[in-house]
């Protein structure tokens, strides 16, 4: 099977250091025949040097409207890559910048569900910059900054050199409250390791475990367990606590990540017909779940994730990591959805499910 290129979509508020840091990190021998699509909303975008140095390998991506254009400009887009690959050009990866404010769901879903993009790139990860000088205020002040910064897999504080140290220490408190499963870096001036960047995802059926496990991070390393097969408890939802006095309703307080865990192989048939009910009830609260699943009759882990209502096509990786207890993690980032409401349906399908439980091949959720 040819190997797919990996697809790196980068998000953050307008101004936040996102062009500095694709700039420098274009740069470095690691980021060699990347190909970039920018959604363009008249910000500054690339450096013209750069630009002219990508050649063809650089593409704007012009949508007047990112929600009702950006799925059939990507697709196009992406299809002219293949068309450059398909004449010679080289390319490696592919990093999606989308513009400010941008809700980048959009762009999560045809990744993940777009038939013809699924034969030739992958989501590899989402990341976001998050401005250490004007965060806080846009944190406050833009719902859509705080899911942005809420469902990336790593997140990178920028300007932290220009700004106080106790600015910046309160920002990263809350990015740590608000997204515990992303690890957290500065980048000043736009330096960043592109090791950091790229490599995020677990849709590699030889992806290293350790990947995974970190794709997972967070919400799924902190959690108490209980032995029930139905849902173990995990940390504290996120946004109840540390609110400022300042601004008693916070958009953070509507967005709670939270993991359970079950300690026994999970029935396959309730699972989905769980998840088909969840996404299409209350897709809309679903910002992002990732899942490590232990499945009935299944030997390897299943990796699950979704975005709102769409589905990636699951991935049975080669094996679980060593040493691993082998139970089920699943991660949620949701919206105004309370965890007491998941816990409480998805215990009620699987204990219906246990006895007609048999094991399939594959999840088809």
């Amino acid at each position: 099977m040819l190997e797919r290129i990996p697809v790196t979509v980068l998000t953050g508020f307008l101004g936040s250091g996102k062009t500095t840091l694709l700039n420098r990190l274009l740069k470095h021998p690691q980021a060699a025949h990347t190909a970039v699509l920018i959604n363009e909303f008249g910000e500054v975008g690339l450096d013209h040097l750069l630009v002219e140095h990508l050649d063809d390998d650089t593409v704007l991506l012009n949508a007047g409207c990112l929600c009702c254009t950006i799925r059939g400009d990507l697709v196009r887009a992406l299809a002219g890559l293949q068309d450059r690959m398909a004449q010679g050009h080289p390319i490696a990866r592919v990093v999606i910048e989308t513009t400010g404010l941008a809700d980048p769901a959009p762009i999560l879903q045809t990744l993940m569900a777009d038939t013809l993009i699924l034969g030739q790139f992958v989501l590899d990860g989402v990341v976001a910059t998050v401005d250490a000088v004007n965060g806080m205020a846009t944190l406050d002040a833009q719902f859509e900054a705080v899911r942005q910064a809420a469902v990336a897999d790593r997140l990178f504080v920028t300007k932290a050199d220009i700004a106080a140290p106790e600015v910046v220490a309160a920002l990263e408190a809350r990015l740590r409250l608000l997204n515990p499963g992303a690890p957290l870096h500065r980048a000043n001036q736009g330096c960043i390791d592109p090791a950091l960047v790229m490599s995020a995802g677990p849709y590699d059926p030889s992806a290293r475990p350790e990947a995974v496990m970190e794709w997972l991070h967070g919400a799924a390393h902190h959690e108490d367990h209980t032995h029930h097969h139905h849902a173990g408890h995990a940390q504290a939802d996120h946004g109840h606590h540390h609110q400022h006095a300042h601004d008693p309703n916070r958009h953070d307080a509507r967005i709670h990540s939270f993991c359970l865990t079950f300690d026994h192989p999970l029935p396959l048939t309730a699972l989905a017909t769980w998840l088909d009910m969840i996404t299409a009830t209350r897709g809309d609260s679903l910002l992002r779940v990732k899942g490590l699943l232990n499945l009935a009759g299944e030997d390897r882990p299943v990796v699950l994730h979704a975005v709102q209502h769409v589905f990636h096509p699951t991935v049975q990786l080669a094996a679980w990591p060593d040493g691993d207890d082998r139970r089920s993690r699943i991660v949620f980032i949701v919206r105004d959805l309370p965890r007491a409401a998941i816990e409480a349906s998805l215990a009620a399908f699987l204990s219906a499910g246990l006895d007609a439980a048999a094991p399939s091949p594959a999840l088809s959720a």
